[in-house]
């Protein structure tokens, strides 16, 4: 059986942990501001974080039906093609899944 005590504190460390990680931005904001390695995380950060799940959602998709993934293949070459020219990330979302949903139907 649990002590009650040990719980208690568990849980007063886990709420301090989370208060803590939730203020550290307003607490540290005028360093992260001029911070270089912030700035450069910025702005490479979306790109990274796009490609990723682009690449994670298209192999599971294309894990979840027979036959071959060409409508994956359509739907990423269009994101890819539309983030090239545009840089307008929610266009490029927005697209690619109309593409894909379109393809799928068919």
């Amino acid at each position: 059986m649990t002590d009650t005590g040990y719980v208690l504190t568990v849980i007063a460390l886990m709420a301090l942990v989370t208060i803590l990680l939730r203020a550290l931005p307003f607490i540290a904001g005028h360093w992260l501001r001029r911070h270089p390695l912030v700035h450069k995380l910025g702005d490479s950060l979306p790109l990274s974080i796009m490609v990723l799940l682009l690449i994670d959602s298209a192999a599971g998709q294309a894990r979840a039906h027979d036959g071959l993934p060409w409508q994956e293949l359509a739907a990423v070459i269009l994101v890819v093609l539309l983030q090239w020219r545009t840089r307008q990330t929610l266009l490029s979302i927005a697209a690619g899944t109309a593409l894909y949903v379109g393809l799928r139907a068919l």
